[in-house]
């Protein structure tokens, strides 16, 4: 076998394992040692010293340069290089502060007031709980950016209220498990970190970039649930005094005032002092999570447990990113050194596609992955195999990085793996079936489709924000 036929054997292997369930981290640094092994073997500099030894030598410095042979390889250097250049990278120093600022806020009791709010402010709305539940989403989602915090505290605290308003359970479960994916793709986004860590992309400017499709996102899921619920009024009855009770004006701003505000001021320093250079996104992450802090305190929701709880959690969550890019650094560079990246990116050239075939076909494969594999590993070790593509298709990173996370709100919402729909359904009412919330994802994920459809058709969108902030 060439060099290349093993690498292509080694990313064959790779998915195998991956679909027999071994743990994704320590397979790919298994393989990258493994394989690397075979594609670094230099027989004269692995036992030189041993050869060297005197006839009379003792036969314990036999034994042990003989054994120093056997470790002096250089993909062992490799492991260490690439395990220190993760561990230093500054980009990826944001990922556990802002993954603290997301658990502190989600234990600070903060959703709860802040639907109740957002469903009295929206009552006279068409599909009001399904719209108060969304911007709850969406608001949740962008301080925490965990997809499984956000629909399982939305599962447990807007579900039995949508299905009391008598909605229909479908309908009710799609609109929590399409919001809670938000945090994935609108700022600050832990994905997004990832990727510019992979990819070299500034991440003030993708941060920026992903903004406007965000809200485009948004604005699609919103009109989604209230043309359904005009068109339909029996999937989203207009809400009794029981479901939402009348409250006056002054009290209403109250309300708004202690629930919605300060999340939503959190979220405008954050996300303000990162887009206005105020601050780099680990300065910004670092004021996240003290604020955070500030404002579970402010609620009266601190406690020692809750916060050893997100503190356990963070590093659990940061050890697992850390350790995916350590094995996919290790894996890559072996499978570049073998010659398969330059297989790869020979075929798909031979294929003489245009940039937005080349789109299509890269988002297609990107969709088809998230049935198996969570986002981090598709960021971390599929994505950079198209990444050295792009300057030949003319394709900007940016925009490339942009439309991968709107794509991979997909792989949240698409059987057989949708990780939403089963978030809820451990959380859910026992009448409430695994297919229906599958069959009420469906249209969010259409939603999906047309904006990434409307990104290919007006790249503005993802552009105009970073050139006029920061300029072409």
């Amino acid at each position: 076998m060439t060099d290349p036929m093993v690498a292509l054997s080694m990313l064959g292997l790779f998915i195998l394992m991956v679909f027999l369930g071994f743990p994704i981290a320590f397979t790919l640094m298994a393989m990258g040692l493994g394989f690397g092994y075979y594609a670094y073997f230099d027989e004269r500099r692995m036992w030189r010293e041993h050869l060297r030894l005197p006839e009379d030598a003792s036969w314990w410095d036999q034994a042990s340069t003989w054994i120093d042979g056997w470790l002096n390889n250089r993909v062992f250097d490799l492991f260490i290089n690439q395990s220190f250049t993760v561990m230093s990278n500054e980009v990826l120093t944001a990922v556990p502060l802002f993954l603290f600022m997301g658990y502190i806020v989600e234990r600070a009791n903060i959703v709860d007031r802040l639907f109740s709010t957002l469903n009295i402010a929206s009552r006279r709305v068409p599909g009001s709980m399904g719209v108060a539940a969304l911007i709850t989403c969406a608001l949740f989602a962008t301080a925490t950016g965990i997809v499984g915090a956000v629909v399982t505290l939305m599962g447990l605290l807007a579900l039995p209220a949508m299905l009391k308003a008598r909605y229909d359970s479908s309908f009710a479960a799609g609109i929590i498990c399409a919001g809670g994916t938000l945090g994935i793709l609108i700022p600050p986004s832990i994905m997004l970190i990832v990727y510019a860590a992979a990819s070299n992309v500034s991440i003030v400017r993708l941060y920026s970039g992903a903004l406007l499709p965000g809200l485009v996102l948004v604005g699609l899921y919103l009109a989604y649930v209230t043309g359904r619920a005009i068109l339909q009024p029996s999937v989203a009855p207009r809400p009794r005094d029981e479901d939402i009770p009348d409250v006056p004006g002054l009290e209403l701003l109250r309300m708004i005032a202690t629930s919605f505000l300060p999340l939503a001021l959190l979220i405008l320093a954050v996300l303000g002092s990162i887009l206005f250079g105020l601050a780099t996104p680990t300065e910004a992450a670092s004021i996240g999570a003290l604020g955070g802090i500030l404002l579970a305190f402010l609620y009266r929701s601190m406690s020692w447990g809750r916060l050893r709880e997100s503190v356990y959690l963070t590093a659990r969550t940061t050890a697992m990113v850390c350790w995916l890019f350590i094995g996919s650094y290790i894996f890559s560079s072996v499978f570049s050194y073998l010659g398969g990246e330059q297989v790869i990116s020979e075929f798909v050239k031979g294929l003489d596609l245009s940039p937005v075939m080349f789109l299509i076909m890269a988002q297609l494969i990107i969709f088809l992955l998230g049935w198996p594999l969570e986002w981090s590993e598709i960021i971390i070790i599929f994505v950079p195999i198209f990444l050295p593509l792009l300057p030949h298709f003319g394709i900007d990173p940016l925009f490339f990085g942009v439309l991968v996370a709107l794509n991979l709100q997909t792989s949240f919402l698409t059987p057989p793996m949708a990780m939403s729909a089963y978030y809820l359904k451990g959380i859910a009412p026992p009448e409430v079936r695994l297919t229906q919330i599958f069959a009420g994802c469906m249209p969010f994920l259409f939603c999906v489709i047309l904006a990434m459809v409307l990104m290919y058709l007006a790249p503005g969108i993802v552009f105009y924000l970073p050139e006029m902030i920061y300029g072409s």
